[in-house]
């Protein structure tokens, strides 16, 4: 499709849609915040604090993986694979990669928007190229800015937009319904960013999504990463070889924990864990169970496992721990990062702006890779209506339609577990790495 203007206006400075921003607020104050750089990858050289921290995030993750595994596995070491079930850890790096990558797109699309300011590109595929969008990502990409592209979007905007998904699975977008109704969903969101020019609107479209990512990675990484280094450390101080799992629940605390909870968590694991399918509706099963006291049971689970009677029973134990530790992670502590107590000013709804993305969502782990359209294709049609594919029906911001998914996402990790201790590699190289509290 071509551009009917001449190469010399930018389409983006003028105002295409209703403006949502504060009144008085004009292009030329847009205009004053980004210049252009270089028409060039270079943009890309200087990457943002958010793909920064979630480097150091993953290598945290990395670094609790081998450590809890070399627990539940005395011969495990760094670098090969392990006889016993992974613990949560181990899938932990490959879905913060996961996360990198999305916070890489929205770096991108900040990039993308930043070279338009001065220089409009003359087709989507400039747009991408010049600001460093390659191999995968850059099909997937432009796929999904030549379809915006039909919206009436200027390349750089459809660009912009398109980089969001630059790490999705790209064979989700071969449905065409899949694909129009992603888009259409992209272009609400920027009907409804605040901003005075469509390049405001998208720039705050990706800001949205590269904050919710960061808030939710550094978050997860907080509160379970720090609960293992604690348990780690407080194990070590007592005695190593010789804890027991009635003495975690009793002794070892996280801040919302309590010995009575944790109690009641790590007995009805053992209670349930030869059920087939484990058990995961913990709010119904252990109404009045903080999530911590769930973690606290977890890691007396783990201990467990080291002196089960058969292999079965060692790896049942470790996936009821991995289920407690992810309800705690899911149910609890990303939570707000999908849906804030209130809108963040200056951003696009976030529930929204997920119920776009979900349906491109695809977890490496190692030599395989769970897809969100792979698992609904095994689900019933919630709204029977073939004019909408199974994927767009589901949101990844509500728990009840992100938790049964990564259950599911777990067991095609541990189908595969040789693979994930195959660790991802980073998506950045840095010598000054951010610190993560």
């Amino acid at each position: 499709m071509s551009d009917p203007r001449p190469p010399s206006s930018n389409p983006d400075t003028a105002q295409q849609f209703e403006p949502t921003a504060s009144p008085g607020a004009s292009p030329s104050q847009a205009l004053a915040r980004n210049t252009l750089r270089a028409p060039a990858p270079g943009l890309l050289a200087v990457t943002s604090r958010s793909l920064e921290t979630n480097h150091r995030i993953t290598q945290g993750y990395i670094q609790l993986a081998h450590e809890l595994q070399a627990l539940l596995d005395p011969d495990y070491r760094p670098g090969g694979t392990s006889r016993v079930l992974c613990n949560w850890f181990a899938l932990a790096p490959h879905a913060s990669l996961e996360v990198g990558k999305g916070m890489l797109g929205a770096h991108l699309a900040r990039s993308i928007i930043d070279a338009a300011q001065g220089e409009p590109a003359q087709s989507v595929q400039h747009a991408l190229v010049r600001c460093g969008v390659s191999g995968q990502g850059l099909l997937a990409a432009e796929k999904m800015a030549d379809t915006l592209r039909w919206f009436g979007l200027s390349y750089d905007v459809a660009a912009s937009l398109g980089t969001l998904v630059s790490a999705a699975n790209l064979e989700s977008l071969l449905d065409l319904r899949t694909l129009w109704i992603t888009t259409w969903r992209f272009v609400r969101l920027l009907h409804a960013a605040p901003g005075t020019t469509p390049l405001d609107k998208a720039e705050a479209v990706a800001r949205t999504l590269e904050q919710l990512l960061l808030e939710g990675n550094m978050a997860i990484f907080g509160d379970i990463g720090g609960a293992a280094r604690a348990y780690l450390d407080w194990r070590k101080s007592s005695g190593g070889h010789e804890v027991r799992s009635a003495m975690v629940v009793e002794r070892f605390s996280l801040k919302d924990s309590n010995p009575d909870e944790a109690r009641r968590a790590w007995a009805y694991a053992l209670a349930h864990v030869k059920d087939s399918p484990l058990p995961a509706d913990f709010a119904s099963a252990l109404p009045g169970v903080s999530g911590h006291s769930l973690v606290v049971a977890a890691f007396a689970l783990f201990e467990d496992s080291r002196r089960a009677a058969s292999a079965s029973e060692r790896d049942a134990l470790i996936a009821f721990a991995n289920n407690y530790l992810a309800w705690r992670e899911q149910h609890d502590t990303v939570q707000p990062a999908f849906t804030p107590p209130a809108p963040r000013e200056g951003e696009v709804s976030r529930p929204s702006l997920m119920l776009a993305m979900t349906p491109t969502l695809r977890l490496p782990l190692g030599a395989v890779a769970w897809e969100l359209s792979d698992y609904t294709a095994t689900l019933k049609d919630r709204d029977r209506n073939f004019l909408t594919s199974k994927p767009t029906e589901y949101n990844w911001a509500l728990f009840e339609d992100r938790w049964p998914a990564i259950l599911d996402a777990f067991q095609v990790g541990y189908r595969h577990r040789e693979g994930l201790w195959t660790m991802p590699q980073p998506l950045i190289q840095s010598q000054d790495l951010v610190e993560v509290a």
